[in-house]
C-alpha cells in the first residue's frame, strides 16, 4: 500500500509529517511526503484574525485531498478548524506532547512573573489577551511566521521574548531557549495543541481508512481532542477567537478546563466539567454550553463585531 503525505513545507511541518511517515514505514507502508503552500503560508504581514479564521493553514491541503492528489494532510491539531466539510473527517490523532506554552528567550533568565516590563512576540489573539488579564504590563507585537522566522526576528531584537507552544520548540530542538514554562491554569492552550491530526477525504478507500486508524491513532489522545473540538465547535472559535480547552483522562472519566477571554483581557469566563470517556464530544458540548449561560455569547459577539471593524 501506498499513502501520499500532504503537509505544508515549514520545518515544523515537516517534522510532523516525516514522523507520520515513519510510522507508517513501521507498519509496511510505502509512502510519498507532498509539500504545499497555504494562504496562512503566503500572507505575513497581516495577523490570523485579520485574514479569516476559516481553513488558513488547511485549504490548499482539503483541496488535494478532494482532487484525490493526496491521500492524507497532516495538521497541527490546533491549526485544524472546528467544523470540517461533510467530505472530509479525521482518521487519527497521534500521541499528545505536553501541551503548554513557554515563553522563548536568548535571556533565559526572563520571567513573566518577575514585574518586569518587556517585549513579547505572538500572533495568538488567545495569548495577547492572557497576557493583557495576567501580565497587563507586558507589551505584545504581533509575530506572524514559522519558528525559524520567528527566531530570527527575536534574534534581530524586534521583541525580547516569543510566546509559543512546547511542542513545536521541543520538536525542533530549542529547548534551550525556553525560559519560562507556562502554568496551564492561566495559559490554557488552543485546542488540539501538541497533538498531530490527520486528515483524508471521506471517499479514500477502506482499506487505507483502516491501517491509517491503526498505525496512527494514539486512542486516549484522540478523546480527549474530540472533547475539545465539540467545545470549539460549540463556539464556532477560530484564529481570531481566544477560546482555551485542555482535557485530559483520568482512569474512566475526561476532565476538561475551557474558557473564553475578552480581546482586552479584561473578561475571561472558565468552567471545568467531568464526564465519561464513552461520551467526549456531548461533554465539550455541555462545558461549551455552561459558558454561553455565564456569558460567552456576549464576548463572542462583542469579538465578532471588533473584527468587523478592525
Amino acid at each position: 500500500m501506498h499513502i501520499k503525505i500532504g503537509t505544508r513545507g515549514s520545518k515544523l511541518a515537516l517534522w510532523q509529517a516525516y514522523y507520520v511517515e515513519e510510522l507508517l514505514k513501521k507498519g509496511g507502508i510505502t509512502t510519498e511526503i507532498v509539500i504545499i503552500e497555504t494562504k496562512g503560508d503566503k500572507i505575513l504581514d497581516r495577523s490570523l484574525s485579520k485574514i479569516g479564521s476559516k481553513g488558513v493553514f488547511t485549504q490548499e491541503l482539503e483541496d488535494q485531498l478532494r482532487s484525490g492528489d493526496i491521500d492524507i494532510a497532516v495538521h497541527s491539531a490546533k491549526d485544524l478548524q472546528s467544523h470540517l466539510d461533510d467530505d472530509f473527517e479525521i482518521i487519527a490523532f497521534t500521541e499528545r506532547e505536553r501541551a503548554n506554552d513557554v515563553l522563548v528567550s536568548h535571556n533565559t533568565n526572563l520571567s513573566l512573573t518577575s514585574g518586569e516590563a518587556f517585549v513579547v512576540g505572538t500572533s495568538s489573539t488567545r495569548r495577547i489577551a492572557v497576557l493583557k488579564h495576567y501580565y497587563p504590563h507586558i507589551r505584545t507585537v504581533d509575530m506572524r511566521g514559522n519558528l525559524q522566522t520567528r527566531l530570527r526576528k527575536l534574534e534581530e531584537g524586534q521583541c525580547d521574548a516569543l510566546l509559543l507552544a512546547y511542542a513545536g520548540v521541543h520538536r525542533m530542538e530549542y529547548d534551550n531557549k525556553i525560559a519560562e514554562h507556562l502554568l496551564l491554569d492561566e495559559f490554557t492552550p488552543a485546542v488540539g495543541q501538541g497533538s498531530v491530526a490527520i486528515e483524508n477525504a471521506v471517499s479514500l478507500a477502506d482499506e487505507k481508512k483502516a491501517i491509517l486508524k491503526k498505525l496512527l491513532n494514539h486512542e486516549p489522545t484522540e478523546t480527549c481532542l474530540r472533547a475539545e473540538r465539540a467545545f470549539l465547535k460549540r463556539l464556532q472559535g477560530g484564529c481570531s477567537i481566544p477560546v482555551f480547552a485542555l482535557a485530559i483522562l483520568n482512569q474512566e472519566e475526561i476532565n476538561i478546563s475551557g474558557g473564553i477571554i475578552s480581546l482586552d483581557g479584561k473578561v475571561q469566563i472558565r468552567r471545568s466539567e467531568s464526564g465519561s470517556t464513552s461520551f467526549p464530544e456531548e461533554l465539550g458540548t455541555f462545558l461549551a454550553d455552561e459558558l454561553i449561560s455565564d456569558g460567552a455569547d456576549q464576548i463572542l459577539k462583542d469579538i465578532r463585531a471588533q473584527n468587523a471593524t478592525a
